[in-house]
């Protein structure tokens, strides 16, 4: 492991943990029901992100060994025909579900900070992928896009 992921490791355990445990304690249910009602649909938009990438991979990208994530092969239907990165839009969308709910400043920082360092290490999987899969991955990134899944699911319904 070199040195940048080692900082950006501690930095978005830091941002997540703290945003979670402020969100948690600086909870108001006086606030905008709308608001924190918005919140917790992102958060659930979120947990379908974060879950179907296992399910996915493990049917699709022919694994080796016992993680879902070492794939053999590019990866381009289910979740993954939507976006390219759907466990970094899941910790993103769920930044900003604690945004919504507690809409604190404290919460806003850490959120803020944590979707930053996910959308950077979007970068360096691409390189990985890139690197490993070559014209599959590029033509994959052709296809479909990084992060921003309504544009995604536009694409999707457009191809069929």
């Amino acid at each position: 492991m070199n040195k940048k992921m080692l900082i950006m490791g501690v930095l978005l355990t830091v941002a997540v943990i703290g945003q979670i445990l402020a969100a948690f304690w600086l909870y108001n249910p006086q606030a905008s029901a709308a608001r924190i009602n918005t919140g917790w649909g992102v958060m659930m938009i979120s947990a379908i992100f974060g879950w179907l990438p296992i399910f996915t991979f493990r049917k699709k990208g022919k694994v080796v060994g016992r993680s879902y994530v070492h794939t053999t092969v590019v990866v381009d239907s289910g979740v993954y025909a939507i976006v390219r990165h759907p466990q970094y839009l899941a910790g993103i969308l769920l930044n900003i579900a604690l945004m919504l709910i507690t809409l604190h400043w404290l919460v806003v920082v850490l959120g803020l900070m944590s979707a930053v360092i996910l959308l950077l290490n979007t970068y360096d999987e691409e390189s990985e992928s890139m690197e490993k899969f070559v014209k599959d991955y590029q033509r994959y990134c052709e296809k479909v896009p990084r992060l921003n899944f309504l544009l995604g699911i536009w694409k999707l319904i457009k191809r069929k």
